[in-house]
């Protein structure tokens, strides 16, 4: 089988041909069809990620496909099952083992680009602002970088959920996108002065940033009392220093996001996220923006959409 492999950190992916994995003990083998990539692949290629890997590995940390063999012990899944899956890495490989207890299948009528798409930047936000920050109707919600990957379904779902949605984007273009997915307030990172819009339009009660740096420190300023902050990550390269005694003045709330870490510590929180979102996804309710599909032999070219803030939404690599 093919597969676009890291074979040392900080170098470009070469496509490799690699042996075909066989499903272990509760695993099963898919037939990937599509990989939907994250700034974590980035971190990953880089070597800074959390979990790192053997080398030479393909990442890839978001697929969907199809079962085509699975551990005679797995009876909740069969072959020929359409699924996705968060998997940490070998979505950019045309088969790869996974545990079946991490496979999530997906509806009907849900394509694969849709489903690599989905569960990571919708979970994310899902967990974030219902699960973490409790977002209520009527809260203002300010989010960050909000044309990216998790960023768009954040303004996407802050909308549903209720809430008066500031989106924080880089440029006129990116925030046309920002606006179309159901923001009330746009603001132009490069321009505008952060704290004094947000301020402006009554403070923020919610932020969701998974920026950092200069951003974050602004939105702070902005909150109002009692307000929650979602750090899920630092696309800026910067993790902020949060200063303790705004924390006391204001009543603030941090709330840290790891998103994949809810797999071990509480897996019930992601799955029934899932079933939220699959049935939103059913009813038309949401629908994830995907600004490039590229194959399997371009997947330099689609990380460097993400490397260069080139893309809008996710960016998804077509497989098979």
């Amino acid at each position: 089988m093919r597969a676009m492999q890291i074979t040392a950190y900080n170098t470009p992916l070469s496509l490799q041909d690699v042996p075909m994995p066989a499903p272990e003990a509760g695993e099963v083998l898919v037939k990937v069809a599509t990989c939907g990539l994250n700034f974590a692949d980035l971190l990953s290629i880089k070597g800074t990620y959390q979990e790192k890997p053997a080398l030479p590995y393909a990442p890839g940390m978001e697929l969907a496909g199809e079962i085509t063999a699975l551990d005679a012990g797995v009876d909740h899944l069969a072959v020929g099952q359409r699924i996705a899956a968060y998997t940490g890495q070998g979505g950019l490989g045309e088969y790869v083992a996974i545990p079946a207890e991490i496979c999530v299948p997906i509806p009907d009528e849900m394509n694969a680009v849709d489903a690599a798409a989905f569960l990571i930047a919708y979970g994310t936000s899902h967990v974030g602002l219902d699960y973490k920050a409790q977002l209520k109707p009527g809260e203002r919600l300010l989010v960050l970088g909000a044309s990216g990957g998790v960023g768009l379904t954040a303004v996407e779902l802050g909308k549903l959920m209720g809430a008066e949605v500031i989106a924080c984007a880089r440029g006129a273009d990116k925030l046309e996108i920002c606006r179309k997915a159901g923001a009330d307030h746009l603001i132009n990172s490069e321009t505008d002065d952060i704290r004094e819009i947000v301020k402006s339009l009554g403070g923020a009660d919610v932020v969701y940033d998974p920026i950092g740096g200069d951003q974050f420190k602004a939105a702070m300023r902005a909150c109002n009392p009692e307000a929650r902050i979602l750090p899920l990550g630092f696309a800026s390269g910067e993790v902020p220093q949060i200063p303790a005694n705004i924390l006391l003045v204001k009543n603030l709330t941090v709330l840290g996001l790891y998103w994949g870490g809810y797999a071990r510590i509480n897996p019930a929180v992601l799955t029934d996220s899932f079933k939220t979102l699959f049935d939103w996804y059913v009813a038309g309710k949401v629908k994830p923006h995907v600004s490039h599909v590229l194959p399997l032999d371009q997947a330099n070219e689609a990380l460097e959409l993400l490397r260069g803030r080139k893309a809008t939404g996710k960016v998804v690599v077509q497989v098979a």
